[in-house]
């Protein structure tokens, strides 16, 4: 049968957060068979366990933000897409703030964390959420449409389209493809970091957004150029950033996807829409194993790639 996926071993970092500018340590560590992503709260009196799933999504503004109450837990795109992109299934993310570390602003570093902890196979079946029918979310008209859809499909694969009207980022890819199981997320995805504009920079900061942010964790562009001495790391960064954050926010639905995912200057809003018109169209999907290896999509019996 095709297995589901933990770690060997607990692993950790610290950093701060993106938005809250806080210090915080992350500790990844194993679970069993059948758990999920569990992200935990340490720092509070008594923990707070929050499963993912698609309606434990309380804010969208600028990150994908989990929440169970009053407690709130921000930005776990880039290390639910990291999990995503080696087959993780079963994980608790312990937190000591309300924010997941931005390290580099891409889900390059959890990527190292997993892959240094070791991935290891457990004695159950891999479920997945097969689409059955198609689900799209639109919304805007003309210059302000944006959307973005699911299709059946054995195996994954992501299509994004981005349109920024920005000098810098007009000169790059403006369109990509992803193919889970035939493409190596570590390699093609894991590197593109977040991005953002200094004539945003002091709105978010009023609104308590992006204190932590700067040159070493993500890209930023002024009117009309990359302000990063370093430049890109792809020559299509932005739009592998936009996958990057689709892969962290559909996982979300606790489930690897076997669906086409498309989209069309979506964002994290757009792709919790999605998610939970899918879980309301129950007829759109189904949840399948694979007793047999040979059953599943190509690529996805295959020990995570390394770099």
């Amino acid at each position: 049968m095709l297995q589901q996926r933990t770690i060997k071993s607990l692993t950790r970092a610290v950093g701060v957060g993106l938005h809250s500018g806080q210090r915080v340590e992350l500790t990844l560590r194993p679970a069993q068979p059948n758990t999920g992503i569990v992200f935990r709260r340490v720092d509070l009196p008594e923990p707070v366990d929050i499963p993912v799933n698609a309606e434990a999504v309380v804010d969208t503004r600028m990150a994908s933000t989990l929440g169970k109450g009053d407690v709130r837990i921000h930005t776990v795109e880039h290390v639910m897409s990291a999990c995503a992109g080696l087959g993780i299934d079963n994980l608790y993310i312990d937190v000591t703030a309300e924010e997941i570390p931005i390290l580099d602003g891409s889900s390059a570093s959890f990527v190292f964390l997993l892959q240094s902890a070791g991935i290891e196979l457990q004695n159950a079946p891999k479920r997945f959420l097969r689409l059955t029918k198609p689900v799209e979310i639109r919304q805007g008209e003309g210059a302000a449409e944006k959307w973005a859809r699911l299709d059946p499909y054995h195996g994954y694969k992501l299509r994004f389209e981005i349109d920024f009207s920005h000098p810098a980022v007009d000169s790059t890819g403006q369109t990509y493809e992803f193919d889970l199981g035939i493409g190596n997320y570590s390699r093609d995805i894991a590197r593109a970091r977040t991005f953002g504009f200094t004539k945003d920079v002091e709105m978010l900061r009023s609104n308590g957004l992006a204190l932590g942010g700067g040159l070493d964790n993500a890209i930023v562009m002024d009117d009309y150029k990359v302000l990063n001495s370093d430049g890109l790391r792809y020559d299509d960064e932005f739009v592998k950033h936009k996958i990057l954050d689709a892969i962290g926010d559909l996982y979300i639905v606790g489930y690897p996807l076997l669906a086409a995912y498309s989209a069309f200057r979506s964002g994290h809003g757009l792709n919790n829409l999605l998610l939970r018109e899918l879980m309301q169209r129950q007829d759109a999907w189904d949840i399948v194993t694979f007793d047999h290896v040979r059953e599943a999509p190509q690529g996805f019996a295959q020990s995570a790639l390394a770099w």
